[in-house]
């Protein structure tokens, strides 16, 4: 992709999303993560209705008068943005694609990040760590952030949930808002992601198109494989096909959604043809 088309799509996304920001999730954002606790910022004088224990004893002994011991919250949070780049991202119907879903969804949760001073952190996987970017504060930052999701071009098509994870309980030592998107087709990441849950406040995002969860019957067609680079030729007019490849479908959003609420991390699942600005606004309010 030339530089200038680059830039055009960046800014494009930047608009839309910080539009989005400032008007909606800015806010629910805050309200939904909270900083590490309470800090102490000031004294004041003591206004009717302050809580009596809050009154720094030692500063009204002095001045003769009640003053009270204002605190904020401590706020310095980190979000971390774990997404898919495996080739299963690549596929969409209706001109939209997964992977700029995905991109959207962490642009908008990157800048209301910023918005809220928060550092922002991304990794890039397929079925290794593709790109580490460590996280740091500002808009130019976030927007080297935008344009790896736009550009970036993985090494390997698989996939493999457990391995993302895997780096970010190795790499950020703290605890961290997570969020991990993908369409979890990849197995045996539960006890990583056990792990994961209790160390980082985390959140999967599945993203699926409505064509991966039943086949209209259409009869002999080719199918490409985006993971295995394979063709395929599927006579989608069998009936016992179409039902083995929408319970496939099932169980695979059924493992997503039980491990993670298993292990007590947050659930999402949007489709590309469905508003995924509700869903995350629904999600906020929930946690706040």
């Amino acid at each position: 992709m030339e530089t200038k088309d680059l830039l055009k799509k960046v800014r494009k996304i930047e608009i839309k999303t910080r539009r989005l920001t400032n008007n909606i999730f800015g806010g629910e954002y805050h309200s939904a993560f909270k900083g590490r606790g309470m800090t102490f910022s000031e004294v004041r004088n003591y206004q009717f209705g302050d809580d009596v224990r809050t009154i720094d004893w030692n500063v009204t002994a002095r001045y003769n008068e009640p003053f009270v011991k204002v605190f904020e919250e401590e706020r310095e949070l980190t979000l971390m943005l774990l997404v898919d780049v495996s080739g299963s991202e690549f596929f969409g119907t209706d001109k939209v694609l997964k992977k700029n879903i995905v991109t959207e969804i962490s642009a908008t949760l990157a800048f209301s990040a910023l918005q809220n001073n928060d550092k922002v952190g991304l990794i890039l996987f397929s079925d290794e760590v593709e790109l580490y970017i460590p996280p740091s504060k500002g808009k130019t930052h976030v927007l080297r952030i935008i344009r790896e999701l736009i550009e970036f071009k993985p090494k390997s098509k698989k996939t493999d949930i457990s391995e993302a994870l895997q780096f970010l309980i190795g790499v950020i030592k703290k605890k961290s808002i997570a969020f991990i998107l993908s369409d979890f087709i990849s197995e045996n990441y539960e006890k990583t992601l056990k792990i994961c849950a209790k160390k980082h406040d985390l959140t999967g995002i599945r993203i699926f198109d409505k064509m991966e969860e039943s086949i209209p019957n259409m009869g002999i067609i080719s199918m490409f494989d985006q993971e295995t680079e394979e063709v395929k030729m599927i006579d989608t007019s069998s009936h016992s096909l179409r039902k083995k490849y929408e319970l496939f479908n099932k169980v695979n959003s059924k493992r997503f959604n039980q491990v993670f609420s298993k292990h007590g991390a947050g659930t999402l699942n949007c489709r590309t043809d469905e508003s995924y600005v509700k869903k995350l606004l629904s999600y906020f309010k929930t946690r706040g």
